[in-house]
């Protein structure tokens, strides 16, 4: 199956993107995390593609081929949300079936909540419900949060300091590389893969787009500003989450069911951390898949 190259023109910003599958099909839009960008998806695009699918994966703002606009506040939540809908009016469609992971699902979740018409089926990687990962992380004010959260989340702290980008990229990208072996499975992402990223981000003010996701909203006065999720979730959802992820703990995966509105279903991968689709590639795969065709039925 050939994965094609492309650009798209949405919500002012060049959009990178790769794609697979015949135009006439059901749309799949797929969104990566940090420190990633759309090659995350070649193993999902493939087999979307060869089940029926059109799928689509950007670069998100920033990342990749796509523009980096500058300016923190370029990177807020209500700009990324609008680059979701933008995205699905550009290709021309109605509705998708969503699919995303880490700061793709950060986005995706507020965009599902705010856009149900737009969405067939959501599909979240790694990240649950936000209300449920705010409260355990303490982002939403609450004085008691999961300590197991806190302790995961610690690393964000790097992301903050002014220097932060220094000391990422230094000594080879030294910092930044041992993020792609965060995990159980330190060589689940091809080493090919890793270098074209960090070549991305050694670009001048890269790396300081895909920090500002993180500087934009991951404070209590962004959140009490733009709520990510202000209205409950109606779309089919499915949340696929690594038992060994070591950025997201079990208490806020496990209290999103209790948020749900809408069909809802956990799939727990044993052994699996933070990146589903390399570690996991085809039981990623079939079950973004199943989950799209069971709610066709």
């Amino acid at each position: 199956m050939t994965i094609e190259k492309g650009r798209l023109r949405a919500n002012g910003i060049s959009f990178s993107m790769l794609a697979a599958g015949r135009r006439d099909r059901p749309l799949v839009l797929l969104l990566h995390g940090f420190p990633e960008g759309k090659e995350s998806w070649e193993p999902q695009l493939e087999a979307l593609a060869e089940a029926g699918y059109r799928a689509v994966a950007p670069d998100l703002r920033g990342f990749g081929g796509t523009d980096a606009p500058n300016g923190l506040e370029a990177y807020a939540l209500p700009h990324l949300v609008a680059d979701v809908e933008a995205l699905i009016t550009a290709l021309g469609e109605d509705q998708v079936d969503l699919v995303a992971h880490d700061w793709g699902a950060l986005v995706g979740w507020p965009f599902v909540s705010r856009h149900p018409h737009l969405v067939r089926t959501w599909t979240s990687l790694s990240i649950p419900h936000p209300t449920a990962l705010a409260k355990a992380s303490g982002l939403d004010g609450n004085p008691n949060p999961d300590p197991d959260q806190r302790q995961r989340s610690s690393y964000i702290g790097l992301f903050a300091k002014p220097k932060a980008e220094e000391v990422m990229l230094e000594d080879g990208a030294q910092r930044l590389r041992a993020f792609y072996k965060f995990g159980p499975n330190p060589d689940a992402i091809p080493t090919s893969v890793i270098d074209e990223w960090v070549r991305g981000f050694q670009r001048e003010g890269r790396l300081t787009a895909g920090l500002n996701y993180y500087r934009a909203n991951l404070k209590p006065a962004a959140y009490a500003a733009y709520p990510p999720v202000p209205k409950p979730i109606l779309p089919p959802t499915l949340l696929i989450w690594g038992d060994s992820d070591p950025a997201l703990g079990r208490k806020a995966v496990v209290e999103t069911e209790a948020l749900m509105s809408g069909p809802y279903r956990l799939l727990v991968l044993e052994g699996v951390g933070h990146w589903l689709q390399f570690e996991r590639s085809d039981e990623v795969s079939r079950a973004i898949v199943e989950h799209s065709r069971e709610r066709r039925q």
